[in-house]
């Protein structure tokens, strides 16, 4: 299993940036696909973007297509989250996710979770 801790979250206005990273020990990072989860209150959880063990396929739902990037370090065991032009309907705890898989793993197949960091974007 891999351990992964988020970080990165916290307050920003309607139209800003924030960059999340997500640290990983444990196992080979580079062994796993990884993903991005968000889950506003009363809210199901969303599968947001993906990226592959290597980094070079990647995911995006619509509601973050254009506006967030997802990409990682291996080197650093780092996965990150750009998110730009923040809207008030991105305020949500945000969680990395990890699955040991060669491709885009299908959002159940997610099985190691950080947890999680508050995002909140004032309007």
């Amino acid at each position: 299993q891999v351990q992964l801790v988020e970080s990165g979250g916290g307050l920003v206005q309607a139209g800003g940036s924030l960059r999340l990273s997500c640290a990983a020990s444990g196992r080979a990072f580079s062994n796993y696909a990884m993903g991005w989860f968000r889950q506003a209150p009363g809210k199901e959880r969303e599968f947001i973007t993906a990226i592959d063990w290597i980094g070079t396929n990647t995911y995006y739902a619509n509601s973050v297509k254009g506006r967030f990037t997802i990409s990682r370090d291996n080197a650093k065991n780092t996965l990150y989250l750009q998110m730009n032009s923040l809207k008030p309907e991105d305020t949500a705890v945000y969680y990395c996710a990890a699955a040991h898989y060669s491709g885009l793993p299908l959002e159940h197949e997610y099985d190691n979770w950080g947890q999680g960091t508050q995002v909140t974007v004032s309007s």
